[in-house]
């Protein structure tokens, strides 16, 4: 299982993201560009000190992350056909969130293998992607039993 975000453009939700993947031991992609400079100070704020224990892959496009990528990529989306709670999810999938400002264009909605959501209230547009993320990304783990507290302790 992993996390991947399309050149996402606010540096907080980007720190927030390498922290909760750091936290739950899922590799997280980063599909630049980015919408800001990858060193900056509210990235590694948000992020805390959960960095060095992250394991990030920047691609430096779209092309490069496809030629990469192994496994479903599973689009979230406001869009999406099926509800995240009503998902069969497999170890390999690729988790993608795209852009807080502009979603994913059309060839990225299309790569995709599958388009989940996360269910809201009528009148609402959608959730923080770090936010849409957390609750997406802890239902596929547990799923496929790879909550950390469900994994072997690794030896220290």
């Amino acid at each position: 299982m992993r996390l991947a975000l399309y050149e996402p453009d606010i540096p907080q939700n980007t720190g927030a993201l390498i922290r909760l993947c750091a936290c739950l031991g899922v590799p997280l992609d980063i599909i630049e560009p980015c919408g800001f400079v990858f060193e900056d100070r509210r990235l590694r704020r948000a992020g805390l000190d959960y960095h060095d224990l992250a394991t990030v892959h920047r691609h430096r496009s779209w092309a490069a992350f496809e030629t990469a990528r192994n496994g479903r990529l599973i689009l979230l989306s406001t869009r999406g056909e099926v509800r995240y709670c009503d998902f069969a999810f497999a170890p390999g999938d690729i988790l993608l969130l795209g852009r807080e400002s502009a979603g994913v264009p059309p060839l990225v909605h299309a790569a995709a293998d599958a388009r989940i959501r996360v269910p809201m209230h009528r009148g609402t547009r959608s959730l923080n992607v770090a936010l849409a993320a957390a609750v997406v990304l802890g239902e596929a783990l547990r799923q496929i039993g790879a909550l950390p507290e469900d994994l072997p302790e690794e030896p220290r």
